[in-house]
């Protein structure tokens, strides 16, 4: 394992970004976007990085987690706490769901499925627009309250985001380091191999998605407290495509990579788009360099520079020694 992998340092980089993020960026609403964002790429790191499935359908959890959001406060008034909860529960069953009957393909076929069970909850939240709003989504999804106090300050919100985020990250990691996230990866490198050792296969890939989802989930329904909408485009499947190229871009080896992804993607985003409205060419570029180029995405590249300054401190040091 590298050095910059190890569970202290990846805690101690998630840390430093919570704490550094107000101070170089003027935004809380993208600070906290960067956060969200950085959960649910995590999520999907899951799947594609440790368990080597290539999932279409976040997206599905994504929007489900905003639906329940705004469905419950705007409607029924339910309390914040539950409100996360039930989105962490319902993305979790319909990841399960959804999972059993995907990993029973592999390789085109099992994303072909993945797609087309986004495309289908997109136009089932298109149609039943009684309970989601239709193209206009759910509209005035509250703040949550604590001792009585709105968290409706940009920076007030990013506090109470950050400790999920500080959370759900160290939950994923403790999950990739277990037994079970060894499984995950050995299924990855060698599924036929891993299923004649005895180990359940479908069993560990469903409850990967049931982990996924249900954090993906968590990170729509706070999307949706943070801008105040339930949207129809939150469960579209250009948001699975979204928090792929997050994922692909940052890497899909690290957990803190997602972060990265999430926080590259976001930034390039927000200053492209003032400058061209046509920013999705130059995003189309840079994906692709990064793919040619970066294979192991940009925290590919953070470990090569980090290798490269520990050689030269070495040879500083030998050096020195030899004079």
């Amino acid at each position: 394992m590298h050095v910059l992998d190890t569970a202290k340092v990846q805690i101690c980089l998630a840390l430093a970004t919570v704490l550094i993020l107000p101070f170089v960026l003027s935004s809380g609403i993208l600070a906290t976007e960067i956060l969200i964002y950085a959960m649910v790429v995590a999520a999907c790191n899951l799947l594609l990085g440790y368990t080597g499935l290539l999932s279409f359908g976040q997206g599905i959890f994504f929007g489900l987690g905003t639906y329940v959001a705004g469905v419950l406060t705007t409607r029924w008034g339910v309390p914040i706490p539950l409100v996360l909860l039930g989105a962490v529960v319902l993305g979790g069953l319909v990841a399960t769901v959804v999972g059993w009957f995907t990993i029973r393909r592999q390789g085109v076929y099992f994303v072909m499925l993945t797609l087309a069970f986004a495309q289908m909850f997109y136009f089932l939240a298109y149609t039943f627009s009684d309970i989601t709003g239709g193209d206009n989504g759910l509209l005035g999804v509250p703040r949550p309250q604590i001792m009585g106090q709105v968290l409706d300050g940009p920076w007030a919100y990013y506090t109470f985001v950050a400790v999920f985020f500080l959370v759900i990250f160290w939950l994923l990691l403790m999950v990739t380091r277990s037994t079970f996230g060894r499984t995950l990866l050995a299924i990855r490198e060698n599924e036929g191999r891993a299923a004649a050792i005895g180990f359940p296969v479908r069993l560990f890939k469903i409850e990967a998605f049931a982990i996924s989802g249900a954090i993906t989930a968590l990170g729509g329904a706070l999307h949706a407290l943070l801008i105040g909408v339930a949207p129809l485009e939150s469960i579209n499947y250009h948001t699975s495509e979204m928090i792929l190229v997050m994922t692909i871009i940052g890497g899909s080896t690290s957990l803190f990579g997602s972060v990265i992804g999430a926080g590259f993607y976001l930034l390039l985003a927000d200053t492209l788009s003032v400058i061209w409205p046509r920013w999705l060419l130059l995003l189309g570029l840079v994906l692709v360099t990064v793919a040619l180029f970066f294979q192991r995405g940009l925290w590919g590249l953070v470990e090569r520079g980090w290798d490269a300054l520990v050689e030269r401190r070495k040879v500083t040091r030998k050096e020195a020694g030899d004079v």
